[in-house]
């Protein structure tokens, strides 16, 4: 769309053709090499004595939104040098914070007013098109046309922005009469409100005066029956007067008795705490026999057992009854050190495994895949014997017991890491349940050790508790290895 330079009424019709034509394209030499920033302005915006009009606000508003939108597009040799820092600025922040510096270089440069006029006239389409031929349609914003109008600037655009501003002050106008006619009605509405709201509460006056004076009616005959009640009551407060000092010398006289027998008590509970003092000492002196005698029979039997290890001729064992039966009748993916583990009873407290650990020379025997995947059954069953091993080298590592896990061999797999110390780690053999190797485990225990059996089968702590061992639930060892 050719641009056309602004149109000066006071001009003669020959001139401003002219001046048209020499300014039709801003990529023209449209200002010679000899003409100064003077001559220039003075032929892009007419005679110099005719200042630039004064915008209507919204008209401003929009000019530079229109003239920020298209600097980015410039070529940055055709940005002046007070907006190229503007033009690096986000789209939202453009026209806000570049406004003052975008609307003195419209008014400075015409130049470049030209430039954002070419782009912003192809952005508009058919009305920028009828707003350099000098109409607009009775239907445009009148906004955007005055914005338009200024940037273009066809023949008679001042009276297209003095236009736009009638109809932007006309619209205030009317926006601020319909506002005082909407408040002159909401006040008209309040005040019947308002006298609505008076009735009925000059109503309600009068009904609580009328109640308010019948109330006083009956305060004053309850008044008189009052002040009858006062007399009578003044009169059998004298006589309870009376009575009240009589009831007082009685009660001193009582109060005397009470005291001679306090000090008759007292006397008794002295010479009763004596007695007791005599009694605790008597008692005192019974117990230290008593421990004598318990240390004495504890001493015997201690002496009784090393003769009898020396008799008969026992040396310190290097293998476990938990390591002939892992010999004979399971697998073993590598040796661990065994090391002594506490018995738990028949219930998931973890608490009560804790006293069983407690218990010397133990031996924790544990269900493998009984308590993976009852604990963490949606992991892989690599992971769910890695997971258990390594926290019962926890449990064996914090109390010294002797710690064996069993699985059923027919799901093992090579390449184990190697059990923690403590730990020691089974597979049954083909044609044989982790359940039977278990149970053989708890038989080969001497009789009087404590054996514990971590396993949910109700199976499998039937029959080891029918060979002496303490059976225990899963849950007691998975909430004791959440717990380390």
């Amino acid at each position: 769309m050719p641009l056309t330079e602004p149109h000066d009424d006071h001009l003669p019709q020959e001139d401003a053709v002219a001046l048209d034509g020499a300014l039709g394209n801003p990529d023209d030499n449209v200002v010679s090499e000899t003409s100064s920033p003077s001559d220039s302005t003075a032929v892009g915006d007419g005679p110099a004595f005719e200042p630039e009009p004064t915008l209507p606000e919204p008209v401003r508003q929009r000019i530079v939104t229109l003239t920020a939108t298209v600097l980015p597009t410039l070529p940055a040799d055709e940005v002046p040098v007070p907006l190229r820092r503007v033009a690096k600025f986000a789209p939202n922040r453009r026209a806000r914070l570049g406004a003052p510096a975008i609307a003195a270089q419209l008014t400075a440069d015409p130049l470049f007013r030209q430039r954002v006029t070419a782009r912003v006239l192809a952005d508009a389409g058919d009305l920028g098109a009828a707003v350099v031929e000098g109409t607009a349609p009775a239907a445009a914003d009148p906004v955007e046309v005055a914005a338009l109008a200024y940037l273009a600037r066809p023949r008679g655009w001042r009276e297209l922005i003095d236009a736009s501003g009638a109809a932007v002050r006309a619209e205030a106008d009317s926006a601020v009469v319909a506002e005082l006619v909407r408040e002159a009605e909401q006040r008209a509405t309040r005040a019947e409100h308002d006298r609505a709201v008076a009735r009925v509460e000059a109503e309600k006056l009068r009904d609580e005066l009328a109640r308010v004076r019948e109330e006083l009616g009956q305060l004053r005959e309850e008044s008189r029956q009052v002040t009858r009640t006062l007399r009578e009551t003044q009169a059998r407060e004298r006589k309870a007067t009376e009575l009240l000092a009589t009831e007082r010398g009685r009660a001193a006289r009582a109060s005397a008795d009470v005291d001679a027998e306090l000090r008759r008590a007292r006397a008794r509970l002295a010479e009763a705490e004596s007695v007791a003092g005599v009694a605790r000492a008597t008692a005192k002196e019974a117990r230290s026999v008593d421990d004598a005698r318990l240390w004495l029979l504890l001493e015997t039997i201690g002496q009784a057992a090393v003769g009898l290890r020396r008799e008969l001729a026992l040396d310190p064992v290097d293998k476990l009854p938990a390591d002939f039966v892992a010999e004979a009748f399971a697998e073993q993916p590598g040796t661990a050190p065994a090391g002594p583990a506490a018995r738990a009873r028949d219930t998931d407290d973890p608490a009560r495994l804790d006293q069983l650990l407690a218990l010397p020379r133990a031996h924790l025997v544990v269900d493998g895949y009984n308590v993976t995947k009852r604990g963490f059954g949606e992991m892989s069953l690599e992971q769910q014997r890695k997971r258990l091993i390594t926290g019962l080298g926890g449990i064996a590592a914090q109390t010294g017991d002797e710690v064996t896990v069993v699985f059923d061999g027919a799901e093992r797999m090579h390449g184990l890491p190697p059990a923690p110390r403590g730990v020691r780690v089974l597979f049954s053999r083909k044609g044989e349940t982790a359940d039977e190797l278990i149970r053989r485990l708890v038989r080969a225990e001497p009789s009087g050790r404590p054996v514990v059996v971590v396993s949910s089968d109700r199976e499998v702590a039937d029959g080891v508790r029918r060979h002496g061992a303490y059976p225990l639930g899963a849950d007691s060892l998975l909430r004791r290895l959440a717990r380390s």
